[in-house]
């Protein structure tokens, strides 16, 4: 997508005669909106296939590599039969999944890959071809949003990772990346340890003579990908354990720190807190927390997922709040599923429903409590960015608005292709560097079609993937998290200083030497197979 590209209306009769749509037949555009969109152009429904689908999907061309589990998958929670069942294959979901739209590949769409769990269900093997379609799935849930049927693919593909990664043998060097990245960044105190090493690392400006000299090139690409995502570090604030709420107290809540929040974004929990205070909540922050579980649970890592499950629930226990607030979507939809993942033991699935119970992302609950601090002046134009675990994963999508809206100056400026991921899922940016470089693309591209002066998100991965990828584009836009705008418009902060710490402050890019990027010419079909969506 491009700023060229005709502006999306109110529905497809809104555009001006001769506005392409991308539309083949009336399911098409039903599906496109379906999902809050205009026209499948608009989901990218239609266009040529992306350069990486060689490199990343077995169906256009990608060697499958390793032996097929036979039986596809053991006694202990495979996905659920009659969650499979639940699909009927209705194309509804093609435009809106990432996968799907970058290769046009049938198997890399969430009804492709719920009929290779239904396959293994009734008997056949998953082979290796099978995983590498699953593997590349997101975990968006813009499907869920989009589905007709109600189809609960969340907890389909979670069963299905979690069989997965008991049972299949990787390659070493697959083995040792995700080793890598779920034994550092689900523990903050690894990370914390990080902070010093990579804070002289970007003040010596050492990446950017490696990024001159071409070495950083011939790191695998999954370390280029960790090295470019780090954002700036600054210096860090230590939050009080209780922060008394200014005037008459409203609530009393309790603050997750999360693992990437914390250690790399400590501005926006110091925000977090400070506008909780002014709107009437004494805020409590356990010192004792550590990980939710959300990079395992989404991996497949169940073991170590229900212990830091676990643990979350005795320390939000011990502190007595009446409300849990979470500032990252991926975390907040995690302790939200808590309940479902202790199914098995039933004391702890019953404390889970009491958490679950607890949990706001911190924008449904300044919402939900209504406004007392008064804001002040910020006259700006805003692109706000849905984060896929707040708008499809918790269905969060208006109350962010209304209160961006609510500050005196802000006007808000929507994305088209709202609804298609970033590429930061998690981790797979990391584990899926080229596709998730192209999606990045494609939303910085929609993000600077806007036109607007700031970008805004609810989730760092979110932050660091677009912030990222617009650097990379040799664009700078500032890019700040919700309860930074909302603590600016609390606290007096004159737009010019909120727009230059979103700009070059913590938790932005570090500034990198850029070659222009080489134009890759896709080795795969340039026409998309099964673009109708009531194909089988």
């Amino acid at each position: 997508m491009s700023s060229a590209t005709p502006a999306v209306e109110g529905s497809a009769a809104d555009l001006p005669d001769g506005t392409p749509t991308g539309a083949v037949r009336a399911t098409d555009q039903a599906a496109a909106e379906a999902v809050g969109s205009r026209r499948p152009l608009d989901l990218g429904q239609g266009g040529p296939v992306a350069a990486s689908a060689a490199q990343a999907t077995v169906g256009l061309g990608l060697p499958s590599v390793g032996r097929p589990l036979v039986p596809a998958f053991d006694e202990h929670h495979p996905p659920d039969a009659a969650l499979v069942g639940d699909c009927v294959h209705c194309g509804f979901c093609l435009p809106t999944c990432p996968t799907y739209v970058l290769w046009g590949e049938e198997m890399d769409s969430p009804r492709g890959r719920i009929d290779i769990m239904g396959s293994g269900l009734q008997g056949a093997p998953l082979e290796p071809s099978a995983v590498r379609h699953l593997d590349q799935c997101l975990g968006c849930m813009a499907c869920v949003t989009a589905c007709p049927s109600g189809v609960q693919y969340d907890k389909l593909i979670e069963a299905t990772r979690a069989q997965v990664e008991r049972r299949t043998q990787r390659p070493v060097r697959e083995r040792l990346l995700r080793g890598l990245i779920y034994q550092l960044f689900p523990y903050p105190r690894r990370l914390q340890v990080l902070r010093g090493p990579l804070r002289a690392y970007q003040a010596s400006g050492l990446g950017r003579a490696l990024g001159r000299s071409g070495l950083l090139d011939r790191l695998p690409a999954a370390l280029q990908a960790m090295e470019s995502l780090a954002p700036r570090l600054g210096h860090v604030d230590r939050l009080a354990e209780r922060t008394p709420a200014r005037g008459t107290r409203r609530r009393t809540v309790g603050l997750l720190t999360g693992c990437v929040q914390g250690t790399f974004f400590p501005d926006v929990n110091a925000a977090t807190v400070r506008v909780l205070a002014a709107e009437g909540c004494e805020v409590v922050v356990p010192t004792r927390q550590g990980c939710c579980g959300a990079l395992s649970a989404h991996a497949g890592l169940e073991d170590q997922a229900l212990a830091f499950a676990k643990s979350v629930i005795e320390v939000f226990e011990a502190a007595d709040v009446e409300t849990v607030v979470v500032n990252a979507a991926g975390c907040g939809s995690n302790l939200k599923e808590y309940a479902h993942q202790l199914r098995d033991e039933p004391a702890w699935q019953a404390r889970a429903e009491v958490l679950a119970g607890k949990v706001r992302d911190i924008t449904e609950l300044l919402d939900e409590l209504g406004p007392v601090a008064p804001r002040s002046l910020l006259p700006m134009t805003v692109a706000y960015q849905d984060a896929c675990h707040l708008a499809h994963a918790q269905g969060v999508r208006d109350q962010p608005r209304r209160l961006l809206r609510g500050i005196p100056g802000v006007e808000l400026r929507e994305l088209t292709e709202a609804d298609i991921c970033c590429g930061s899922a998690g981790t797979y940016n990391l584990l899926h560097p080229e596709p998730a470089r192209e999606l990045g693309e494609r939303k910085a591209s929609a993000v600077l079609a806007t036109g607007a002066q700031l970008m805004v998100t609810a989730n760092p991965g979110c932050w660091m993937q677009v912030a990222t990828t617009l650097a990379r584009m040799g664009e700078r836009l500032p890019v700040a998290h919700t309860v930074q705008v909302l603590d600016a418009a609390i606290s007096g902060t004159p737009v010019e200083q909120l727009l230059s710490g979103a700009l070059d402050g913590p938790g932005t890019p570090m500034p990198r030497h850029e070659r222009p990027p080489t134009q890759a010419v896709p080795t795969a079909p340039t026409s998309r197979p099964g673009t109708d969506p009531a194909s089988p």
